[in-house]
C-alpha cells in the first residue's frame, strides 16, 4: 500500500513542479515549493490527498517549534499551491497566520565597503564588490548583468528579473562605468559582465562566504 502511495506521490510532484514553472514562479519559490512538498510528503508517509485539518495543524504546530516561520509559510503556500493545481480541491482550511514583519535591511558602511575592497585580492570579485555597492544592487542580480544592461548614453544600468519579476533603472556612475570598461578589457566576454572562468554565470554560494571574514556574516542575495 505504501508502495502505491508513494508511486502516486511521485506521479503528483512531477505535475506539482510542471504548474510551479507555468505560473512564471521565481526560481527560488518553485524550489521552496517543491521542497515543502517533498518534506510534507515524507511526513505523511507520501499520503497527501486527504489529510485533515487535525492532521495538519498538528504537523504545523511541531514545525513551528523546530523551524522558523519562513519554513512555515514555504510549507504553507505550497501544500496550498498542490491542493489546488495538482489535486483540484479548494484549500478551505485557516490554520496558522504568519506574523507580518517589516525588517530594515543591512546597510554597508563607507569604511565596512573600503575595508572588503582592500580585502579582496581577486580582481573579478574587487570590480564584483564595488559594482553591487556602488549600484545598490542584490547579489543575484550582480551575478547576472550582462554587456548589454549598461546604457553608458543615459549612464543607467538595466536590472532584469529583479524581485518580483520586476525590472528597474538603476543610476550608473562614471566611476563604475569606467571600472567594468576596465575590467571587460580582461575577459572580453560578449554576453556576461562576471563571467565563471569557463565563460558561465558565477555562482552566489562562494560570493557569499567570501564577505564573511569582513563584515562576519556571508553577502546576502
Amino acid at each position: 500500500m505504501k508502495s502505491a502511495s508513494k508511486a502516486n506521490f511521485k506521479q503528483n510532484y512531477k505535475t506539482h513542479l510542471k504548474h510551479l514553472k507555468l505560473k512564471g514562479l521565481q526560481p527560488s519559490t518553485i524550489d521552496a515549493y517543491a521542497r515543502a512538498i517533498r518534506r510534507i510528503g515524507a511526513h505523511f508517509d507520501y499520503r497527501l490527498d486527504d489529510l485533515s485539518e487535525a492532521q495538519l495543524t498538528d504537523y504545523f504546530s511541531d514545525l513551528l517549534d523546530s523551524r522558523s516561520w519562513s519554513v512555515v509559510k514555504h510549507d504553507l503556500y505550497g501544500l496550498k499551491f498542490y491542493y489546488t493545481h495538482v489535486l483540484h480541491k479548494p484549500w478551505t482550511i485557516d490554520l496558522i497566520k504568519p506574523p507580518k514583519t517589516q525588517r530594515l535591511p543591512d546597510i554597508v558602511t563607507p569604511d565596512e565597503a573600503k575595508r572588503l575592497f582592500m580585502a579582496t585580492r581577486v580582481l573579478s570579485f574587487r570590480v564584483f564588490f564595488f559594482t553591487l555597492y556602488s549600484l545598490g544592487l542584490r547579489l543575484g542580480e550582480g551575478l547576472r548583468l550582462q554587456v548589454g544592461d549598461i546604457d553608458a548614453g543615459y549612464r543607467r544600468v538595466h536590472i532584469r528579473n529583479s524581485k518580483g519579476n520586476k525590472d528597474r533603472f538603476v543610476p550608473l556612475p562614471d566611476t563604475t562605468l569606467n571600472l567594468l570598461r576596465r575590467f571587460w578589457q580582461v575577459h572580453r566576454n560578449s554576453v556576461l559582465l562576471f563571467p565563471n572562468r569557463r565563460g558561465g554565470v558565477k555562482v552566489a554560494q562562494p560570493l557569499r562566504h567570501w564577505s564573511a571574514p569582513v563584515f562576519g556574516t556571508p553577502c546576502k542575495r
